[in-house]
């Protein structure tokens, strides 16, 4: 890998905040050229241009004093300093036109969907094994993979009802999708409270820059729970089950709870009694319809999955097999989030939707084949490394910021599990402008958005967009340093 080109320095007009600002080779969200703001940026440019560093500054500590005081954080596993952390959120909008959304909306409808088909055939006649498009292997030596799901089907077919689809913007303008989160994706809390802090922050420019709404996710969400219900059962009763206020997103489950007014309980709160699940309350037992689950497939029931497990409900996979309760997402949904198997998504697209891709997948080898193994080990410094099942940046070499010794450790762990990795290059993904110590500077930022899979599917526009906040820093991940920002998705000027 080449070395990163160094930065164009700022603009000889540029002054007041965008006085250090410096653009690199990457595509810049703001800024088409030195001193030149996009068109969706214009006005927020303008305004931007003469604050005086203190009124960022002033605006910035408003902000973070809002998310002190709602108690908005998460928790950072292996940390001697302590696990309980207040998100670190930006000042400034991420900005995406509401043509450019109109891709990314259909190339997330149609990656969901070809995914809830997948899921079905392997727990299904697995056609797509039978006909080679996917290594039987790779399904098959997949811990996600469940087999106490085969030959039977979830409520409407839909094994993934709530998705997290990371994506990259490159160079040349276009979004990639990185990595699918088909588990406990998390992060919508955050998408949420982070536009309430915005419209406290700058309510006179949020209000007319014509930014459609997001604040409906947690009543799309629940509609698509209900939806999920057994037929039969008009008024259903969902719940969302947590691990508990250990678990690093216990904050999101809580707010998500609230939000669709519904009870948040953990595995002790609830009971099977003849393959029926029921709520203890203060007023006697209640039946449940549809758990929002965010526990791991492992640790959900003790008597089908891990017996040493306290945080599930004992008795429930078999409720959940008479169709008596709905969970989501489903089990076994773990499959279709391993590293290795993201890397044949377009082939889905293409065998059951007989459609071409509308977003790219990052080129993606195998450390399980020979070949490819052979290349990541000899292109260690240029590549991203993963390991197939982590997430939240653990687990995971980058090439071109390891040490040597960093390097040969990893080698070693591919050459002992080599199914267990995967490599990618190491992407120039976009910078958007980020308010560092009352000046405005270029930072790396990706996108999660959040997509609801029921009837319809349900896109909120924006998402999530996670930022690398430490200059020259890659890593977007709230566990490993990074922050948030609000994501805006403009109208169309019709609907201006």
């Amino acid at each position: 890998m080449k070395n990163p080109p160094p930065p164009i320095p700022a603009p000889a007009e540029a002054s007041g905040a965008f006085a250090r600002y410096a653009m690199g080779e990457s595509y810049d969200e703001m800024f088409s050229a030195a001193g030149a703001p996009r068109k969706a940026y214009r006005t927020l440019h303008r305004r931007l241009k003469d604050l005086p560093p203190d009124d960022l500054r002033r605006r910035q500590t408003a902000a973070d004093a809002s998310f002190l005081h709602q108690g908005i954080t998460f928790a950072v596993y292996g940390r001697k300093e302590g696990t309980e952390r207040i998100i670190p959120f930006d000042l400034l909008p991420r900005i995406i036109s509401g043509a450019e959304w109109r891709t990314v909306e259909r190339g997330l409808a149609q990656r969901i969907t070809a995914l809830n088909l997948f899921l079905k055939d392997i727990y299904g006649p697995a056609r797509i094994l039978a006909d080679k498009v996917i290594p039987r292997e790779l399904i098959y030596s997949c811990p996600q993979f469940r087999r106490e799901m085969r030959g039977w089907s979830v409520p409407r077919d839909s094994y993934v009802s709530i998705c997290g689809s990371d994506l990259m913007r490159l160079a040349d303008g276009s979004f990639v999708v990185l990595e699918d989160n088909l588990r406990v994706p998390s992060g919508v809390s955050y998408m949420l409270v982070n536009r309430q802090v915005m419209k406290g922050t700058f309510p006179s420019l949020f209000q007319n820059y014509g930014v459609r709404p997001v604040d409906h996710y947690p009543q799309a969400l629940l509609s698509t729970l209900r939806g999920l219900a057994a037929n039969g059962r008009p008024d259903p009763t969902v719940v969302l089950l947590t691990p508990g206020v250990f678990n690093s997103a216990y904050y999101e489950h809580s707010f998500l709870a609230w939000q669709m007014g519904i009870e948040l309980v953990e595995g002790h709160d609830l009971l099977v009694h003849d393959n029926i699940v029921y709520m203890r309350t203060t007023g006697g037992l209640r039946r449940v319809d549809v758990i929002y689950r965010r526990i791991d497939d492992d640790f959900i029931d003790p008597v089908t999955f891990r017996p040493d497990s306290l945080l599930g409900v004992p008795g429930l996979f078999n409720a959940y097999r008479a169709g008596n309760v709905s969970l989501a997402n489903a089990v076994g949904t773990g499959i279709a989030d391993d590293k290795a198997v993201y890397a044949f998504v377009p082939d889905m697209i293409r065998y059951y939707l007989q459609e071409e891709p509308v977003l790219r997948n990052v080129e993606t080898y195998l450390c399980v084949r020979e070949k490819e193994r052979e290349h990541v080990l000899a292109n260690l410094d240029k590549l991203v490394v993963k390991a197939v099942g982590e997430s939240g940046g653990y687990g995971m070499l980058i090439g071109p910021q390891s040490t040597a010794a960093q390097r040969e450790e990893f080698a070693g762990r591919i050459r002992e599990n080599p199914r267990n990795y995967i490599a990618q290059p190491t992407l120039d993904f976009s910078c958007a402008p980020c308010c560092v110590d009352g000046r405005i500077e270029p930072r790396r930022v990706d996108l999660r958005p959040f997509i609801l899979f029921g009837e319809k599917v349900t896109i909120v526009p924006g998402g999530l967009t996670r930022v690398a906040l430490r200059e020259g820093s890659l890593v977007v991940n709230s566990s490993q340093g990074g922050g948030s920002k609000d994501t805006w998705v403009l109208k169309d000027e019709e609907e201006k």
